[in-house]
């Protein structure tokens, strides 16, 4: 079977006209309008730029929140156990104590209770904590039977979340999220944290008017940056907002000791941080917590009050993500060996990957569906055994056009044996299903998306162009730096190019590490990580087809460019 999926490569589509931004470098304006960008004043993130707090239930959501710290009721935050459920929980933690609220937090164990705030999960915070208010974060949406079973218990409760639903809100005493029906919000891409910071932010701005205590909302936007990118949440322009804010803030060191503890283990200087460090450096030691074990170490370790707190909790962190990383790699041999058996070619690959397999960890699929599709551009769904042993929890990830959570959709709408769960976005989402109907759901599934055009099985890698060869060099990295933000649907430039190769070596036999000689003599070092799983390289031949991010190397304090490969083929 081939290793990867043929891949086309085709220059973005421009969005918007490059005149906007007459006085910009050339290759810059048509980045901004390859990304729709229509103005200067878009690439301004000042916070003063935020969206207007135009949230449906947000006015209900914070005079129940100044009534019950007023009035000291016990408050208890109901979590999630991935990076945005733990940033959302610690802010509403940090910044409700700080205005004075009696508070405390449940994060479900994913393993025992699933997702969001089910009666079991109303049942437990009740026995816990005997809260008189209960408030999601980043779930909640979909949790009809958990919102009455807490007001059973005398509980009023408050959703924030920001999933998507197309059925009747819970009857929660209110509802804040972005993408609720009649919500005129005009950002639907908030993550559970941005949704908890504009409560907050709004309801320490309330208070503010009425002489009562408030709570300083800049010093945590930290968390909001870590939580929004961790999530792959759009960088809209309003997200774009909050991530620079809280990204300057980690930069200068004005963050939560526990980010600071992650990127010193991770050996990162917190001054060189970019925001993709947030997505693929602390994101994952964070989300290791609520896959191998339990979130509530990930939760402590940005509560901690300092370094001496949060350091031997990052450590466990960072010890969970190694854990987590050994186990998603057999894992994803186990699924190569079993489509391997499968003897299929690029042309006879299914529709759909799914796979199970007995022994799989319920914490890692995530992330095998994931590399199974960016190995395959196939949706991907992985599932391992619940702890019942009578269902299977499976998370599924999509490509480019296709809508997974509405395809899991209308699986439960025509075959409501099969599916007894699901929830999620376009671009991925779980689902519970009983462990007898796995064929028939492979079978299902497979067959509505094989219906779709076949176009959308074609992988496709959008570049930003031929950078010209003078445009190659140090000061176009620290440009393309300064118009970050880079992220999900606002994507780092990319470019292309034919290149000869002066030299070539192999590093610990994996990485392709390449000398380039450019049209007017120039040399520039070119590194491709994993490329032997990943292209093939013909070392007679004297050209390559590179698609490439600029970047920097640095050694022996020498600074020059470097090309990080993204796409390689000997010409």
């Amino acid at each position: 079977m081939n290793r990867v999926n043929k891949i086309t490569i085709r220059p973005r589509p421009l969005l918007s006209s490059p005149d906007f931004f007459f006085f910009f470098p050339r290759y810059a304006a048509e980045i901004l309008a390859r990304r729709g960008v229509q103005s200067e004043q878009e690439l301004e993130l000042k916070l003063k730029h935020l969206l207007a707090p135009h949230l449906k239930g947000l006015s209900t959501a914070i005079e129940i929140i100044d009534q019950a710290i007023e009035t000291q009721k016990k408050i208890v935050i109901v979590g999630d156990y991935d990076a945005d459920g733990a940033t959302s929980t610690t802010l509403m933690v940090l910044a409700l104590t700080e205005m004075g609220a009696e508070v405390c937090y449940l994060v479900p164990d994913r393993f025992k209770y699933g997702y969001g705030l089910t009666p079991k999960i109303a049942d437990l915070a009740f026995e816990r904590f005997q809260p008189d208010l209960l408030i999601t974060v980043d779930n909640g949406i979909s949790s009809h039977a958990g919102v009455e079973r807490a007001q059973a218990h005398g509980m009023q409760v408050i959703i924030t979340d920001h999933h998507l639903t197309t059925k009747e809100i819970p009857q929660a005493e209110a509802v804040v999220n972005p993408n609720q029906l009649g919500c005129e919000f005009p950002s639907k891409a908030l993550a559970g944290v941005g949704v908890a910071f504009y409560v907050l932010a709004n309801l320490s701005r309330y208070r503010e008017k009425q002489g009562k205590s408030t709570a300083k909302m800049v010093q945590y936007l930290d968390l909001v940056a870590l939580g929004t990118y961790a999530d792959v949440a759009t960088l809209d322009y309003n997200n774009r907002i909050l991530v620079d804010a809280g990204l300057k803030r980690i930069q200068q060191q004005q963050c939560r000791a526990g980010i600071s503890a992650l990127l010193d283990i991770a050996g990162r200087q917190a001054s060189q941080l970019k925001a993709s460090d947030l997505g693929f450096v602390l994101g994952p030691r964070l989300n290791a917590a609520g896959r191998m074990e339990s979130m509530e170490i990930g939760i402590e370790c940005l509560l901690a009050p300092d370094l001496a707190t949060a350091y031997p909790l990052a450590e466990q962190l960072n010890q969970l993500n190694i854990e987590r990383r050994q186990v998603e790699g057999q894992m994803k041999q186990d699924a190569l060996v079993e489509l391997e058996k499968l003897n299929l070619n690029q042309h006879d690959l299914p529709a759909a990957l799914i796979l199970f397999e007995e022994h799989w960890h319920q914490g890692v699929i995530g992330i095998v569906a994931g590399r199974l599709k960016e190995q395959f551009h196939r949706p991907s769904i992985v599932f391992a055994a619940d702890e019942d042993g009578l269902h299977l929890k499976g998370s599924a990830r999509s490509i480019e056009g296709i809508h997974i959570r509405d395809v899991i959709e209308q699986v439960a709408e025509q075959y409501p044996h099969i599916v007894s769960h699901f929830g999620g976005h376009a671009a991925a989402a779980g689902l519970t299903i009983a462990k007898t109907h796995f064929t028939e759901f492979q079978q299902v599934f497979t067959a509505l998306i094989s219906s779709m055009d076949e176009a959308l099985f074609q992988a496709v890698l959008w570049t930003d162009g031929v950078l010209p060869t003078e445009d190659l060099q140090l000061a176009t990295v620290d440009y393309l730096q300064n118009l970050s933000p880079w992220g999900q649907k606002f994507p780092a430039p990319i470019f292309e190019g034919h290149f000869q190769v002066g030299d070539y070596r192999w590093l610990k036999e994996v990485h392709l590490k390449l000398n380039l000689i450019l049209d007017n003599g120039q040399r520039v070092d070119a590194i491709a990580f994993n490329a032997l799983d990943r292209f093939d390289f013909d070392p007679t031949k004297s050209h390559v087809h590179l698609v490439y991010e600029l970047d920097k190397n640095e050694f022996n304090s020498n600074v020059s460019v470097q090309f990080k490969v993204a796409h390689l083929q000997s010409v």
